[in-house]
């Protein structure tokens, strides 16, 4: 294994700056850092994680705390798009990533301890109870987070802009014709009132009167919720001529109840989902879809909670809004109002 003493011998510079330019210490000057890093990386030198975090006091690992609750874990095409994107800007700017738990083996530990266990410098959060003390006492804590999708306190928040997206999907919804449009939505989180919000608020814009028996509760990544929802609707006196769907996963679910009611898509009734994922794109018809920007999202939450980490004193925690786009599909019929 290449050591400092051996970057040193070859190099010609003491250890001291052999150890100062591989931290990027403003010490030393570019050119000798940028030199003696070169010579380091031809050499095949790796630094030592338990000697860094005694030199600097940073592990260069990022924690991770995601918390499903379908337990359907990374299979989630959404999150699993946004922390692959955190991971890779992580990764890039020199960090490694661990998930974070409650349960280690045998050990029974808060987040807060994992994350002090693991060293984490920082901790990105996504799909978790907000409520959940062992949440609250991380965030609260000296260890720098990043929240996705949700608003806590003075934390910095990426958020996907849910309210601009289902106000996009009822406006094409409304110029193919349609007026009876109904809305099945995930679980209460922040997220789900955004939606919501933004579907009253387009509605409204639009002088669509919208009955509640049009909206739904249901759950995200849940077909079987999805799709009971779906039978409700089919089964009014005065059905909808479209629905929209939490998600597109979920939508299979509303797929398959219009099936068993021996209607087509979209000759019977329209459709609609959210996230845009790569399944909403091979189904047939193909989904029409507000696609959040996973990429953008996951990006922007590494070098956010990088920032955090290595500017302590003059971070300034924000809040991230970024906008996706829509995806027309062929599952929206234009129809004669």
């Amino acid at each position: 294994m290449v050591t400092i003493k051996d970057i040193s011998k070859k190099s010609g510079y003491s250890t001291s700056t052999v150890s100062k330019a591989l931290n990027s210490s403003s010490e030393i000057g570019e050119e000798t850092t940028s030199l003696i890093q070169k010579m380091a990386s031809e050499m095949g030198y790796f630094p030592n994680a338990a000697a860094r975090l005694l030199k600097t006091n940073k592990s260069n690992n990022l924690g991770v705390l995601f918390v499903d609750e379908m337990q359907s874990g990374l299979a989630h095409e959404y999150f699993s798009s946004v922390l692959n994107s955190f991971k890779v800007e992580a990764e890039r700017l020199g960090y490694d990533i661990t998930f974070i738990s409650h349960n280690i083996g045998n050990l029974n530990m808060t987040y807060y301890e994992h994350c002090k266990y693991r060293n984490c410098d920082g901790v990105v959060i996504a799909c978790v109870d907000f409520n959940d003390t062992r949440v609250i006492e991380l965030i609260q804590s000296e260890i720098p987070t990043i929240t996705i999708d949700h608003i806590f306190n003075d934390s910095t928040s990426i958020l996907s802009d849910n309210l601009k997206g289902v106000k996009d999907l009822v406006n094409h919804i409304y110029d193919y014709g349609h007026r009876k449009i109904a809305f099945i939505h995930g679980e209460n989180t922040s997220v789900t009132q955004r939606r919501i919000a933004g579907f009253h608020k387009a509605c409204n814009k639009l002088n669509i009167t919208v009955p509640d028996y049009y909206i739904k509760p249901a759950r995200y990544h849940d077909p079987k919720s999805s799709g009971l929802a779906t039978k409700e609707l089919l089964e009014l006196k005065d059905p909808p001529t479209c629905i929209m769907y939490p998600d597109d996963f979920s939508f299979i679910g509303g797929m398959n109840e219009i099936e068993n009611h021996g209607l087509s898509i979209p000759n019977d009734i329209s459709v609609a989902g959210y996230d845009g994922i790569y399944l909403s794109q091979v189904l047939r018809p193909k989904l029409s879809t507000y696609k959040q920007n996973t990429e953008a999202l996951g990006k922007y939450a590494a070098a956010n909670l990088i920032d955090a980490v290595t500017n302590k004193k003059t971070y300034i925690p924000k809040q991230i809004w970024v906008e996706g786009e829509l995806l027309v599909g062929n599952s929206i019929k234009k129809i004669e109002f």
